[in-house]
């Protein structure tokens, strides 16, 4: 089930490699709070999304990553431990 969106992340790139810090091309992430991002990941995959990350803990438990949709939209999924 989805929180909605809780986190909106405005990184600043890399000058050099143009990444920011979760390794994704600049931009604007908008990170959608899951309760299980595994299944979650899974069922926009299943409809036809594509793995930009896949699931990574980026500390205290918190778990994320990040799909393209068919329009090459950045989804990004998050869940607290």
């Amino acid at each position: 089930m989805s929180e909605g969106i809780k986190s909106v992340v405005y990184p600043v790139s890399d000058l050099d490699v143009g990444l920011d810090p979760h390794g994704h091309k600049s931009g604007a992430v908008v990170y959608y709070h899951v309760d299980d991002i595994k299944s979650t990941l899974q069922t926009l995959l299943d409809v036809g999304a594509e793995v930009d990350q896949d699931v990574k803990d980026v500390g205290g438990g918190r778990l994320i990553a990040a799909v393209k949709d068919a329009g090459g939209n950045l989804i990004g999924l998050l869940q607290d431990a």
